[in-house]
């Protein structure tokens, strides 16, 4: 049996428990419910890795809960189902579809898609389409026609502890593989000097063993169709303290970053929208 495909369930307060008391000895930056500040003005994600929630894993709404593994320790996985957490907040909600109808999602009425240039070497017939809310500050990307990317190499022992946090089925175009799973709307989180996290639409297994060096939000579409990719970043690693996050997450506790994903109305909303994503290849 793939050990990527068995289902488990996620919880908000035993995730954080768990983890937060398993790797207290690994961070030093995991001192106190204060949200780092990055160049975002929105809430920052993260998380640990004694528990491996993947991108399978589902959570219901409250407060999910992590199934412990054979050893004591949860071990969610990248195919474990995870139900919507909150219910989207925005009132009004409309459809964005490009010129083609090649795509379509909904998005909260006083936010803003817009359509720029591709990606270079982007399959013909590709988009880009930008998203902001209603203030302009950006809140993901939707591409399509995206080359075969090869995945960051990860050396043995390079790998970082990695948790699903949020995983919720999603009816899309895509292509099989070795290390594929169905496509999943995921919130993720990866450990490093602090928890960083990431949300987006996926079909690849972020890593084996609960480690992975990058979390990719990317979903390979069928043969000659390209890649395509919806969240707020392709991928999201362990970062050092001299790079950029933004507009990936940061979280000083893996606590905030399962609140942000179970209980955060910005959050709500985006899952709203990456799950509503149709795509006619």
């Amino acid at each position: 049996m793939n050990p990527h495909r068995i289902p488990r369930r996620l919880a908000a307060s035993a995730l954080a428990v768990s983890l937060l008391t398993a790797t207290a000895a690994c961070s030093t930056e995991n001192k106190g419910p204060q949200v780092s500040s990055t160049a975002t003005s929105r809430p920052n994600t993260s998380e640990s890795g004694t528990a491996t929630p993947t991108e399978g894993t589902t959570t219901a709404p409250g407060s999910p809960s992590v199934s412990p593994g054979s050893s004591g320790t949860a071990s969610p996985t990248d195919s474990a189902e995870v139900s919507p957490t909150p219910a989207a907040t925005a009132v009004s909600w409309k459809t964005y579809t490009d010129a083609a109808k090649s795509v379509s999602f909904d998005l909260p009425k006083e936010w803003i898609a817009q359509s720029v240039a591709p990606e270079a070497g982007s399959l013909p017939g590709a988009l880009k389409v930008e998203v902001k809310d209603g203030e302009g500050r950006y809140v993901a990307t939707l591409q399509t026609g995206l080359p075969p990317a090869v995945p960051a190499a990860c050396p043995a022992g390079q790998g970082r502890p990695y948790v699903v946090i949020s995983s919720v089925p999603l009816d899309v175009p895509h292509s099989d593989g070795p290390d594929t799973i169905d496509p999943r709307v995921v919130f993720r989180v990866i450990q490093g000097y602090k928890f960083f996290g990431s949300y987006g639409i996926t079909n690849v297994v972020a890593g084996a063993d609960g480690q992975s060096c990058e979390l990719r939000n990317r979903v390979l579409g069928p043969a000659n169709k390209g890649d395509y990719s919806f969240g707020d970043v392709p991928a999201v690693h362990a970062f050092a303290a001299d790079e950029k996050v933004a507009p990936a997450k940061a979280f000083d506790t893996l606590d905030l970053a399962a609140k942000y994903a179970v209980h955060g109305s910005e959050f709500a909303n985006v899952q709203r929208m990456l799950l509503s994503l149709k795509v006619n290849l």
